[in-house]
């Protein structure tokens, strides 16, 4: 009896050790460094938030260079408001749109010469939370419908990728095009391109 309790002590004790040798226990994990978010890291050659941060800068400073605002305000008396829509990915790879969107936004804001106004969704929740507050909120704290601010202009975009390989060289080429619309008129009054283009060299590419 004593010779069994033994034998089944050996192997709850060798079972356990193939456990956590099988779940990394006696093994290396990932080698991780933390390095600052506004650092320039480009492991794959693909679109990455550098790419989405540099080139709305450059877009949006190229967008309030131009003649239109300028001329609106002198016609209106007041600054243009501007809403974001959406950007169209058609390349064949993964780009979080809404992040080059937010950067876009962030970029005309911080600049404060141009109003921004709330997305399509946004003016959804925005439409829910009056609608809430009419029912449940008191009269002194409402917020009343109708008193959102229209936006003047509309800026679209897409986002178009060529990739062509030799050997173990492959060049990416980017292409963002962003186009301001008179809401009222339909005119475009601006149109941005910005083209990016990387060489990736390796041995051997899978």
């Amino acid at each position: 009896m004593r010779a069994k309790n033994g034998l089944s002590r050996f192997l709850l004790v060798a079972l356990t050790g193939a456990a956590l040798s099988g779940c990394g226990g006696g093994g290396e994990g990932p080698y991780i460094t933390r390095v600052e978010a506004d650092r320039q890291v480009d492991l794959s050659g693909y679109w990455n938030d550098t790419d989405s941060r540099l080139v709305s800068e450059e877009m949006i400073r190229d967008l309030l260079s131009r003649p239109w605002a300028d001329e609106f305000r002198t016609a209106s008396g007041g600054k243009p408001a501007l809403v974001v829509g959406r950007v169209l990915n058609k390349t064949m790879e993964h780009i979080p749109t809404e992040t080059f969107i937010k950067d876009l936004e962030r970029e005309i804001i911080n600049a404060g010469e141009i109003k921004v106004v709330a997305s399509a969704s946004q003016r959804d929740s925005l439409g829910g939370e009056k609608l809430y507050q009419s029912k449940n909120a008191s009269l002194e704290t409402q917020k009343a419908m109708g008193k959102e601010l229209g936006a003047d202009f509309l800026l679209l975009g897409q986002i178009n990728a060529i990739e062509d390989r030799a050997g173990g060289t492959i060049m990416k080429y980017y292409q963002v095009e962003l186009e301001l619309i008179n809401i009222e008129s339909g005119e475009k009054v601006w149109i941005g391109q910005k083209k990016i283009k990387k060489v990736l060299e390796r041995d051997q590419w899978s």
